[in-house]
C-alpha cells in the first residue's frame, strides 16, 4: 500500500473546450431552416455514411458522429461532450442534413398529452424504492 494521497486519474471527457460557442457554429443561432429548435430530446444516430466519413469532420461533428453510435438524445450529447445545448442542435442539424446523423424528432402531440405524462407518473411511483416497497 503506497503512502500520501492518489493523484487522480485522467477525466474519461476532457477538458471543456475554450473555444466559443460562436465560433464552432460561425454565429449561427438558429439551429433549422424553421428557425425552431431542435427539441432537447430528439434521438440522433450516426449513418454508415457518417461513420465513414468521421476523419473528414471538425473536432466537434467528429465527436459527435462518433459519440452517435447507439442513439442519444441531443441534451445527452452536450452533456457527454460539454458542449453548448445550442451547439450540438445546430452541428446536428447540419449533420443530418449531410446525411452523416439521422435525426429523430418527437412527435409534439404525444409529448403534451396529460394522458402519457399521467401514465408515466403511474409507471415511477410502481418502481420499488431501495427496500422494495411500493409507495
Amino acid at each position: 500500500m503506497a503512502d500520501g494521497p492518489v493523484p487522480p486519474g485522467p477525466d474519461p471527457v476532457g477538458p471543456a473546450p475554450a473555444v466559443r460557442p460562436f465560433l464552432v457554429t460561425a454565429g449561427r443561432v438558429a439551429p433549422t431552416a424553421a428557425g425552431r429548435p431542435v427539441p432537447v430530446e430528439t434521438q440522433v444516430v450516426a449513418t454508415a455514411d457518417g461513420l465513414a466519413a468521421l476523419d473528414g469532420l471538425s473536432f466537434e461533428q467528429h465527436d459527435i458522429v462518433s459519440a452517435c453510435r447507439r442513439p442519444q438524445s441531443i441534451a445527452e450529447l452536450a452533456a457527454r461532450l460539454r458542449l453548448h445545448l445550442n451547439v450540438v442542435r445546430i452541428l446536428a442539424e447540419d449533420l443530418r442534413a449531410t446525411g452523416h446523423l439521422t435525426v429523430h424528432v418527437p412527435d409534439t402531440g404525444a409529448t403534451h398529452d396529460a394522458s402519457v405524462l399521467r401514465r408515466v407518473i403511474d409507471g415511477l411511483r410502481a418502481i420499488p424504492d431501495s427496500r422494495g416497497v411500493t409507495p
